[in-house]
């Protein structure tokens, strides 16, 4: 069965296999995304297994708030779950999975600057970020090693199969995004939570927030981020136009309200 899913992908891999981001850079992303969505559900599912649900109904109904403001902007059904983890985290996975750690509301202090992540890490998944770096393994290591990871997510390839979609700090192997595609989620993040109605300008706030509770030192989630002064600039230039996207959308009566 793995060797047909094998050659699946491959076929696929001729029709699909170049791709354009939002922003318009050309991509190599071999996978069929009904395939990306099995492997990002059930990567959520063993997330799930090791880390405990926040059961706080109040935050739970914050950071529901200010997720489905962000998905209403692009449509379809998304699963979101507050995970008790002192990391100031979030990520977010093909077939509509959101996580959240419940250090990041420490870090994102107010409706906005959780926007600001969370609309980071939807980015990643529109942008097929995940596919880019799953095809990237493909072509490098081959098909078959990686679809036997998706049956066994807890084998050394399971374990690679999970950094590659954005989760694997809590399985043992972390495999950060490029900064290529952070700039990319940076950039079309805060287009996307301006069109739902956030305040794009909180942005810097947020990053500077996520520099300092590093104590000096780099948290993870901004492990292989560009650097700040770079993130700073790109930001600042994108901000007028998302602060145009943020008026157009008030305009038509979005304006979240969400509070923890």
């Amino acid at each position: 069965m793995l060797r047909r899913m094998f050659i699946s992908v491959l076929i696929s891999a001729l029709i699909v296999g170049c791709a354009t981001s939002p922003l318009g850079r050309s991509q190599l992303t071999l996978l069929p995304d009904n395939q990306m969505v099995t492997m990002g559900v059930q990567a959520f599912a063993n997330f799930k297994s090791k880390l405990p649900v926040d059961s706080n109904s109040r935050v739970d109904a914050y950071v529901d708030c200010v997720a489905g403001a962000i998905t209403r902007e692009v449509g379809g059904t998304w699963e979101v779950v507050v995970f008790k983890d002192e990391s100031p985290n979030a990520f977010a996975l093909p077939g509509g999975k959101i996580g959240v750690h419940s250090g990041l509301l420490k870090v994102a202090t107010n409706q906005d600057q959780l926007a600001t992540v969370l609309a980071h890490e939807v980015a990643h998944v529109l942008a097929h970020h995940a596919n880019e770096r799953v095809s990237q393994q493909l072509a490098v290591q081959g098909g078959l090693n990686l679809l036997q990871a998706i049956a066994n997510p807890t084998s050394a390839g399971g374990q690679t199969l999970m950094g590659l979609l954005g989760v694997g700090a809590q399985f043992g192997v972390l495999l950060p995004y490029s900064r290529l595609q952070e700039s990319e989620a940076d950039l079309y993040g805060l287009d996307l939570m301006a069109r739902a109605g956030f305040d794009p300008q909180e942005s810097l706030q947020l990053w500077q927030n996520m520099e300092q509770a590093g104590g000096g030192q780099p948290v993870e989630f901004l492990s292989t981020h560009p650097s700040h002064a770079t993130r700073m600039r790109d930001l600042q230039s994108r901000i007028p136009s998302a602060l145009a996207i943020r008026q157009q959308a008030r305009a038509q009566g979005k304006a979240p309200q969400c509070s923890g």
